[in-house]
């Protein structure tokens, strides 16, 4: 089992910079592809970005690409998501979550086995 905890949400302008951080406990997340997602008010979870703890491949969905970054702190067993540029559109509750997915579904919920239980980001306009 792992257990996955959400910090670094809040509240932030348009144009203004975010940090999240998900540590895990109860295992570790070698071996496994960390991703976050991302829930607005009445639609669907939404992929983010992924990236494999050992390394390898990272995938950022397109409307975050190039203003969002995903990073590994492997001495302090946690992943971080660097989100830069922040629109109003990007307001959410950003879920971290974990698993083995291939790549053709490393951008699918159901791929990961493991969630956090979510942190709010909201950007004013």
């Amino acid at each position: 089992q792992m257990q996955l905890v959400e910090t670094g949400g809040g509240f932030v302008e348009t144009g203004g910079s975010l940090r999240l951080s998900c540590t895990a406990s109860g295992n570790t997340f070698g071996g496994y592809t960390v991703a976050w997602f991302r829930q607005a008010a009445g639609k669907e979870r939404e992929f983010v970005a992924s990236s494999r703890w050992s390394g390898g491949s990272t995938y950022y969905a397109d409307s975050v690409k190039d203003r969002f970054s995903i990073s590994k702190d492997r001495a302090n067993s946690a992943a971080h998501l660097q989100m830069n540029s922040l629109r109003p559109e990007d307001t959410a509750v950003y879920y971290c979550a974990v698993g083995r997915p291939i790549t053709s579904t490393t951008r699918t919920p159901s791929a990961y086995y493991y969630w956090g239980q979510g942190i709010q980001v909201t950007v004013s306009s």
